[in-house]
């Protein structure tokens, strides 16, 4: 009996398929909700899963190999056992990580996973936005409120309400902020005069994360701790309107950008090892990538943000592009994963930084 089937239409739709390449040849896979699954194991089963969720997965194997390369007795080599030194050989800084965030995410609950990685030593420096500088200390000042995205503006705005995605920043904040700054701003202008020595941002920051003596600020464990923070836009922000204000009661104060841009890069070219971790996008992103070029390029990156790159922003570049200028290394370790940071970082560190909690409890 002759087949009616078209020759043509059942080669199209019936084509063989070559074999796969073994070194290539893992299956798609889900994770098994009809055993208990801890958070770890869910976390592993990510790679399998595919699209976004294996690109976390591996951001999560770059973090754990940056931080397999930043605390250990010996340096290891590159293709290595993957699995993480414990705490208790570590003795010598081989990687130094570098974060960057936009102000945004200080605004967001992600504050406080930031600061577990400043109060545990996790990195080595921090570029981020005047809003991610202010933020931190306004928090400290009073409360920052979940709210709506669909709030009416001009209402807000009569009401004294400033809205950041879904949330509610009260203005009374900014009062409390501004009350707080002043007197700060008033003793560095006189140390200024007194001394001859200018400020810099990364030096202004860290005097304010003295002067806030409060254990729920980033910058206070940044600067018990010694990590530097740098921020090239630091005016551009509520600190550029109290420094604004100031600078016609008692004019006179300088903050020098030209130190911190020599520190960063400085940092990065003396490296042994150099990771970046960065959130979101613009200067942030751009300011640590620049810094890595100093060096030839990080060594492991991982970018965690929702831009595209058709408009040719930096903001939304992969990490590819980064390459074409030396900012990361050919062949180095690097991922985008195309997500919001607020959903999938608090999962990155569960999964890599968290992990020296758990091993203590």
């Amino acid at each position: 009996m002759s087949s009616n089937i078209p020759a043509g239409a059942s080669a199209a739709v019936l084509k063989p398929s070559e074999p796969i390449p073994e070194d290539v040849a893992v299956s798609v896979e889900g994770p098994n909700f009809d055993q208990p699954i801890s958070l770890q194991h869910l976390l592993q089963s990510y790679k399998r899963i595919g699209f976004q969720a294996s690109s976390l997965a591996k951001a999560i194997e770059i973090v754990n190999k940056m931080r397999q390369w930043r605390l250990s007795d010996e340096p290891v080599a590159e293709d290595e056992s993957e699995e993480y030194t414990s705490p208790e050989v570590r003795t010598q800084t081989r990687c130094d990580i570098f974060l960057g965030y936009t102000s945004n995410l200080i605004s967001s609950g992600l504050r406080e996973v930031i600061l577990h990685l400043v109060k545990h030593k996790h990195i080595r420096a921090i570029v981020t936005t005047a809003g991610g500088i202010e933020e931190d200390f306004i928090k400290c000042l009073g409360k920052t409120y979940l709210a709506d995205f669909n709030l009416d503006g001009a209402d807000l705005r009569r009401r004294g309400m400033n809205r950041i995605g879904n949330l509610i920043v009260p203005n009374d904040n900014y009062c409390k902020f501004e009350d707080w700054l002043t007197p700060i701003l008033d003793t560095m202008l006189a140390e200024q005069k007194q001394t001859g020595d200018v400020w810099s941002p990364s030096s202004f920051i860290r005097r304010l994360g003295k002067e806030i003596n409060n254990e729920e600020s980033v910058y206070y464990w940044a600067y018990k701790n010694n990590i530097p923070v740098f921020c090239p836009a630091l005016t551009d922000g509520s600190l550029g309107d109290m420094i604004y204000f100031h600078s016609f009661r008692s004019p006179g104060l300088i903050i020098d950008i030209v130190q911190d841009i020599r520190a960063l890069n400085e940092l990065a070219r003396q490296s042994k090892k150099a990771g970046m971790i960065i959130l979101g996008g613009g200067v942030c992103k751009h300011q640590i990538a620049n810094a890595m070029l100093i060096r030839n390029g990080a060594d492991f990156s991982v970018y965690i943000n929702t831009g595209q790159e058709f408009d040719g922003s930096d903001s939304g570049a992969r990490p590819d592009e980064a390459v074409s200028w030396g900012k990361i290394r050919a062949g180095a370790e690097a991922v985008k994963v195309f997500a919001d940071a607020t959903l999938v970082f608090p999962l990155l560190v569960a999964a890599t930084f968290g992990q020296d909690v758990a091993n203590v409890l």
